[in-house]
């Protein structure tokens, strides 16, 4: 059994708000100062850095997982994590019918930039991606299901965009979990005040910036052998589910 540290809960250039240092070989060469060992790109509605920040883990030894963090129609933001890369690409093509359409403001959220694993630019999204769905939290977990991901609800100990600060409570929702802190410390008061049961707690950033990212600290204890990376990632999704 050996430790992998992890931050499940990264943004790149493509998000607004997000860094243009932010690229995904400035991401992968982070994570490894830090001494992370597996990192989620989280982009804030869409998976399509994924694939670059796929190239440059690979180059920098880290296991990568395609994420995205979803806007719900409630403006709560909800993980989804991807066991391929294939899968998660199908999902955002899938989530485009679904977005709420507004030109983005380049003044004042950034260029939004899609980048290879070179980190060259390849294209740009002209819409705002951090805006509402029309998708609703209750149907998240059906709709992780159809692309045999895993879902759950965001930084829950945080006003903006938490599940909690949002409805009042955590609902009971069968398919959530996981739930996710960017402050670890705060778990045991959480799980006297409100209803999470024993659902699995995640700690990880939500970083924009590289300075964002976590220094090792939480971890998996992984049965890896024979390694790979593949074998990693499966074992964290067992873990999760």
């Amino acid at each position: 059994m050996n430790k992998y540290y992890y931050d499940l809960h990264v943004h790149s250039c493509l998000s607004p708000c997000g860094d243009d240092d932010s690229t995904p070989n400035n991401i992968a060469g982070m994570a490894t100062l830090c001494g992370l060992n597996v990192v989620a790109l989280t982009d804030h509605n869409t998976t399509r850095n994924c694939p670059g920040f796929f190239e440059a883990a690979k180059r920098h030894g880290i296991v990568p997982i395609a994420g995205m963090e979803l806007t719900t129609m409630e403006d709560i933001h909800v993980i989804f994590l991807f066991e391929n890369l294939e899968t998660a690409l199908e999902f955002d093509k899938d989530l485009q019918s679904k977005r709420i359409l507004i030109d983005n403001r380049v003044d004042v959220y950034g260029e939004q930039m899609i980048m290879n694993g070179n980190d060259e630019v390849i294209g740009t999204e002209k819409h705002l991606l951090s805006n509402a769905t029309t998708v609703s939290v209750d149907d998240c977990p059906k709709l992780a299901e159809k692309y045999n991901a895993v879902c759950y609800p965001a930084h829950i100990d945080r006003q903006a965009n938490g599940i909690i600060a949002t409805l009042g409570t955590f609902p009971d929702i069968k398919g959530f979990k996981v739930f996710e802190l960017n402050d670890g410390s705060k778990e045991e008061e959480l799980r006297k005040n409100y209803p999470l049961g024993d659902r699995k707690c995640v700690v990880s950033s939500d970083a924009h910036y590289l300075w964002n990212m976590r220094d090792e600290n939480k971890y998996f204890l992984i049965d890896d052998e024979p390694y790979s990376s593949d074998l990693v990632r499966r074992k964290i999704f067992e873990l999760l589910r």
